[in-house]
């Protein structure tokens, strides 16, 4: 194969990466609705059908409470990490790299 020829696969590193990819972001995305969907729809069937599954608090028996106190909970966690814990154990940019000037310094300290 001629290097120059432009009809030449691209190289694999150059390829985006399967989650890259915006038509697999979207299915992504659609399967997981599905997925909530389904789940919720097998809480409903649960709750008709009249299964007791000895709910300790009124709201467990609400359809989706979970699904809700889910997405709540880790929004809730998302932010709380952004927000608050973020700022406490974020370092600045050059925070490990060295002083170039300071090593200069102990370097001729040292040999003198």
């Amino acid at each position: 194969m001629n290097p120059s020829d432009s009809s030449s696969s691209p190289d694999p590193a150059e390829m985006p990466t399967w989650f890259l990819r915006p038509q697999n972001v979207r299915r992504v995305i659609a399967g997981l609705a599905i997925a909530c969907g389904l789940l919720v729809l097998v809480d409903l069937v649960v709750l008709l059908s009249g299964v007791d599954l000895h709910p300790h608090f009124g709201w467990e028996r609400w359809p989706g409470f979970y699904a809700v106190f889910g997405f709540v909970m880790c929004s809730l966690l998302v932010l709380v990490s952004r927000f608050i814990v973020r700022p406490l154990v974020m370092r600045g940019e050059n925070y490990y790299q060295r002083d170039e000037v300071s090593d200069f310094k102990s370097e001729n300290q040292t040999d003198a």
